[in-house]
């Protein structure tokens, strides 16, 4: 562990417009997930491509550890690290967790078989389960999807972010930009493995329609491990790799509409090559975007001026508002699928009204959050415990 001096470690400034891409993200996320009520599969999907917002999580979320503490180690400990990273995430994991829970039996219905035989204190054990980001194997799945948190399924992702967290801390922070590189390599096989449904490790099996795509990764059994695995490590590996190189792509004006746009764009693609002989080439696009496109955008992100002081406002109300967005809208995802299934015969407004109605919800939920606990609480623990 490195010796630390005592000498308080002061906030960096953020890249603002790396804040505005995370809530166009997370935005694009929450209707991804609304719209999966209304599509019968992966190829059908409106937003097709939204879980690539998960891999540009974690491409942002390497950059952004290495921005920001990369050259702090010789005046931070390991556990001062953890402490920072345990402020910053986990406040919002318990708030995910307890609506998920307040929730729970409001979503029973055909949707979600396994909901009105769950015994209430089976609910309270996935309350703490969720809060410790313990992870659960399916054998405690309350819900019938085999979440990793059934109260909140997001969540598996926030499992993995700390997971590269304790990696960056204990081994990664070390690697020279050779060593970084190389891994950066070795982690892209196992992203081109699974974009092409190529079973390096014989766990893959039936994928039904999540074939050629990167969905996947909520679960603790072995093919959704693998799928996790390999979503994490190239997005990570070369977030870090582009700010220790410093690698920036400089857009002169309206860097953060360009990148918005792209970002979106990347989303929103519909499924390419059919159900047939050609549906490799959905693979090929999701191959192409992780390996080549989203990386760019972080690099447009981080090189790119920020002009207008709307502008930056949206930056930096988005920054706020995306993580918060992120761990807290899918319980009332829950309550829209378990809605539109007890009542698909209802009229055409009547869906557009509870899509709008939720999406409004979701995000008065975010930021009340927000506001009255997690900024308040973050302060009090870092005046009081960092």
């Amino acid at each position: 562990m490195t010796k630390a001096t005592s000498a308080p470690l002061a906030e960096k400034p953020h890249y603002e417009i790396l804040d505005g891409l995370r809530g166009v993200a997370a935005v694009a996320v929450v209707l991804f997930h609304m719209f999966e009520t209304y599509t019968a599969n992966s190829m059908t999907q409106i937003i097709n491509h939204g879980y690539l917002a998960v891999d540009f999580f974690f491409a942002l979320s390497g950059f952004v550890i290495g921005y920001a503490y990369d050259d702090r180690w010789g005046r931070m400990t390991t556990w001062d690290f953890f402490k920072r990273r345990i402020i910053r995430l986990q406040p919002m994991v318990l708030a995910g967790s307890a609506l998920g829970a307040m929730l729970f039996y409001y979503t029973g219905a055909s949707s979600f078989p396994l909901v009105m035989s769950t015994p209430w204190w089976w609910v309270l054990i996935a309350f703490v389960i969720g809060c410790t980001m313990i992870p659960a194997p399916p054998s405690f799945d309350l819900r019938g999807w085999q979440e990793t948190y059934s109260l909140n399924g997001p969540a598996w992702s926030l499992m993995w972010e700390y997971i590269a967290n304790i990696l960056y801390a204990l081994v990664i922070r070390r690697f020279s930009k050779l060593v970084l590189a190389l891994f950066v390599a070795l982690s892209s096989v196992l992203t081109v493995a699974l974009c092409f449904n190529i079973d390096l490790f014989g766990c893959l099996g039936d994928r039904g329609g999540s074939i050629y795509t990167v969905i996947g990764g909520w679960s603790l059994t072995s093919q959704q491990i693998v799928i996790a695995v390999s979503r994490l490590l190239y997005p990570f590996f070369l977030g870090l790799l582009i700010y220790r190189m410093g690698w920036k792509l400089t857009l002169r004006s309206g860097g953060m509409w360009a990148t918005s746009l792209a970002l979106i764009v990347v989303l929103a693609m519909p499924h390419l090559g059919g159900a047939g002989e050609y549906r490799w080439v959905n693979g090929l696009y999701c191959a192409v975007c992780i390996l080549l496109v989203l990386p760019a955008i972080v690099a447009a992100g981080v090189g790119s001026p920020l002009r207008g002081t709307r502008t930056t406002a949206l930056c930096r109300w988005l920054g706020k508002i995306s993580y918060p967005l992120y761990i807290t809208h899918y319980p009332w995802v829950y309550m829209q699928m378990s809605w539109a299934y007890r009542n698909p015969d209802m009229p055409l407004g009547a869906h557009i009204l509870v899509f709008v109605g939720t999406f409004i919800l979701a995000l008065l939920t975010a930021y009340s959050a927000m506001t009255l606990y997690d900024l308040p609480l973050r302060r009090w623990l870092t005046a009081h415990w960092r």
